[in-house]
C-alpha cells in the first residue's frame, strides 16, 4: 500500500480507537492529514541521507512514529511543552500539528537532526514550534507546563535531568515501552508522585506506557 493509503487507515483506526475509549476526545485528526502526510514524506527524503530514524517502511513510520505520538494527545495539556531529545521531532511534531493553541519546544543534540526540525518547520508551516540545538542539561531554567519524552534517560534519573525545566507545578510526561520495575518505581516515587497509564497504540502488537511524573517540591 501506499503512503497514502497507510496513513488514512491509521487514522480511521485511531479515531475509532479514541472514540470507543475516550468519547469526550473531540479532535478530528482528518482536518490536519496533509500536514501528517507531507511530515511522513519530508522524514522520508530526509532519512536517506541522514539516518534520522531505523524505521523506514510507509506502515512502520505510520504505526510507530505517528500513531504512537498521537495516543498521548488526551494527555496534553499544557499552554508551554518542551520534548526533550526529540530526535527527528516525536512525539512533538505531531503533537504541535494537532495542538495549533499549544507552544512546543523540541530540544536536541544532534544538530542534523534539529537542522530537519527546522526544515519540518518550515515546510509545515508550525508557527507554534521552536527547535533548540543543545543539551539538555545547559538549558536555561524554564517554566514549562509539561516536559516530554520518549526514550530519554533511565526512570531512575528522569527527574534530575530536566526538574529544571518546569514550573513549580509542571509534569513530565514519559513514554515508555514496558511497565517499569517496582524497584525502580520506588526510586521514582522517591522524587515525585506518579500514575502510570497503559496506551493502545492501533496496529501495534507491543505494550506501550505512559507515566505522568510530578516532581515534590522539595526536589524541585
Amino acid at each position: 500500500m501506499s503512503l497514502e493509503t497507510e496513513l488514512a487507515d491509521g487514522l480511521q483506526a485511531f479515531a475509532a480507537q479514541q472514540k470507543q475509549m475516550q468519547p469526550s476526545f473531540s479532535l478530528d485528526v482528518f482536518a490536519v492529514e496533509d500536514a501528517f502526510l507531507n511530515y511522513l514524506r519530508l522524514l522520508q527524503h530526509w532519512n536517506k541521507a541522514f539516518n534520522l530514524t531505523a524505521i523506514r517502511d510507509d506502515r512502520g513510520q505510520v504505526i510507530r512514529h505517528l500513531l504512537d505520538s498521537l495516543v498521548i494527545l488526551p494527555f496534553v495539556s499544557g499552554n508551554q511543552v518542551v520534548d526533550v531529545g526529540t530526535g527527528a521531532g516525536l512525539p512533538g511534531i505531531p503533537l504541535a500539528i494537532c495542538l495549533p493553541n499549544q507552544r512546543f519546544v523540541l530540544v536536541d543534540s544532534n544538530s542534523k537532526k534539529t537542522r530537519f526540525l527546522t526544515q519540518a518547520k518550515v515546510a509545515l508551516g508550525l508557527q507554534n514550534l521552536t527547535v533548540i540545538h543543545d543539551r539538555v542539561e545547559a538549558i536555561p531554567a524554564r517554566g514549562f507546563d509539561q516536559v516530554l519524552c520518549r526514550a530519554f534517560k533511565p526512570l531512575e534519573s528522569l527527574v534530575p535531568a530536566i526538574k529544571h525545566l518546569l514550573k513549580e507545578d509542571g509534569v513530565i510526561l514519559a513514554m515508555l515501552g514496558k511497565s517499569p520495575e517496582t524497584e525502580i518505581l520506588n526510586q521514582l516515587d522517591l522524587q515525585a508522585t506518579t500514575r502510570l497509564w497503559p496506551l493502545l497504540v492501533p496496529g501495534l502488537q507491543e505494550d506501550r506506557f505512559l507515566i505522568e511524573i510530578r516532581p515534590r517540591p522539595e526536589c524541585l
